[in-house]
């Protein structure tokens, strides 16, 4: 599965441009888009990512018990494949109603990332 479109790539990198030109960078946009392990506890919201790159940044929940911000290659996540031969799914119904700071004290709070 094709995990970013054009339009939430374009939203990304311009999350991305917005911090870059931000005097304090600023960077609590609202995530653009969840992907998630069908099989598995693995989740990400996903905030931004370099313009043309493959680098995406966000909170990032490998179902630890310990949700984190961090990044992620979007070419790493297209190339898994779990044992019922499923890959990394986006959401297609995911809309972000708050920050990405508010998911991150929610996950915190309950170890897991619930979105």
């Amino acid at each position: 599965m094709k995990l970013l479109t054009k339009e939430i790539r374009m939203k990304l990198e311009r999350n991305f441009k917005a911090r870059v030109a931000s005097a304090n960078g600023e960077d609590d946009f609202h995530p653009v888009v969840k992907l998630f392990n069908p099989v598995g506890a693995a989740t990400w919201l996903l905030t931004e990512i370099e313009p043309n790159g493959d680098i995406a940044h966000g909170l990032c929940d490998m179902g630890m018990g310990c949700p984190e911000f961090g990044s992620v290659s979007i070419t790493e996540l297209e190339n898994i494949v779990t044992p019922f031969g499923l890959g990394i799914e986006r959401d297609r119904f995911f809309t972000a109603d708050k920050p990405i700071s508010e998911y991150y004290k929610a996950a915190r709070v309950k170890g897991y990332l619930e979105a």
